[in-house]
């Protein structure tokens, strides 16, 4: 999959003439996000041409109303590689500024769409709108029309009665409802970070952890089973070439050892050599909620539902 990081820039190489594109935001590629880009694929197999995603960087609320801009369920480079890993054939990620959200619904048809990308086809949402008029459907279709562009609008996706969206992921995950929120991403819902130097309490009491220094969405405080990648490089089917271990993760600001610390992410790993992670790539994907985050009244107490959530997590992690 080929990345271009503006319009220009795929203008530059031609990547989606005739092509067909799917637009939007795309944060989470959830299932219904998903559907978009079969649609785009589809199509573009009809003429036997290419199939690609225009997306825009920042998120355009956190440019437009930054002080209601919901923290995003997948950062840019976790979005790329679940983009590429759908088959498609060109990403262009459009910067967003206050200049660009100026334009109207008519040039972005005009010169973006047909004159820049030069495309055949238009995969939106239902609930999809452009330029600066924020025109629906309705109204861009005659738009499209006219540079012969078709489009293809997609009916709102559902999961088990409930309608996919971005928002309904981050409330989810916001509950800790881990599994709920991976029904709708189809997948575990994963953090991307870096292991970092903590008070290396856990080692005293029989549990090391890894302290995950993250800037992604944590879900609620509580306790998680997760599976942990260790290193790696983002590839065609996620991290490669990375270690993969089980492990229960806390979220939360560690009331009995720690109070009034702020939330962190500190994950035991299961049956792991110990050696020094200082500095390690790490992505932990969140399987399941083991319970809530409380104070306990001794370390030993502490010590003992830890290897109580440890032994719940190999029984998760065996059911698979």
């Amino acid at each position: 999959m080929e990345v271009y990081r503006s319009l220009d820039e795929a203008h530059a190489a031609g990547a989606l003439r005739g092509g067909a594109v799917a637009i939007g935001n795309f944060d989470g590629v959830h299932l219904g996000h998903q559907k978009l880009l079969e649609t785009a694929r589809a199509w573009a197999a009809s003429r036997i041409s290419h199939a690609g995603v225009f997306t825009f960087e920042p998120h355009p609320v956190r440019v437009l109303r930054p002080q209601l801009a919901p923290p995003l369920v997948t950062p840019l480079p976790r979005k790329l590689e679940l983009l590429a890993a759908s088959g498609v054939d060109a990403v262009v990620v459009q910067p967003f500024d206050r200049g660009y959200a100026a334009t109207s619904a008519a040039e972005f048809v005009a010169r973006d769409l047909a004159g820049r990308l030069g495309v055949a086809d238009v995969v939106v949402g239902h609930d999809f709108t452009a330029g600066r008029e924020r025109a629906r459907v309705d109204a861009l279709r005659p738009l499209l029309e006219r540079h012969r562009i078709s489009l293809h609008v997609v009916d709102p996706v559902t999961a088990d009665g409930l309608v996919v969206s971005s928002t309904k992921i981050r409330e989810f995950l916001l509950e800790g409802n881990v599994e709920a929120a991976a029904l709708l991403l189809t997948r575990p819902y994963d953090v991307d970070g870096v292991v970092a130097r903590g008070a290396g309490r856990g080692r005293g009491f029989g549990f090391a952890t890894a302290n995950v220094e993250t800037a992604s969405l944590l879900p609620a405080n509580g306790v998680y089973v997760v599976r942990a990648t260790l290193g790696g490089r983002a590839g065609p089917r996620g991290l490669e070439g990375g270690t993969v271990h089980g492990g229960v993760c806390n979220v939360g600001v560690k009331p009995t050892v720690e109070a009034g610390a702020g939330v962190v992410a500190e994950a035991h790993l299961l049956d792991f050599d110990g050696r020094d992670l200082y500095g390690t790539p790490i992505r932990l994907a969140f399987l399941a909620r083991l319970r809530d985050e409380r104070r306990f009244p001794s370390i030993e107490a502490l010590r003992a539902q830890i290897a109580r959530d440890v032994a719940a997590a190999r029984e998760r992690l065996r059911a698979g």
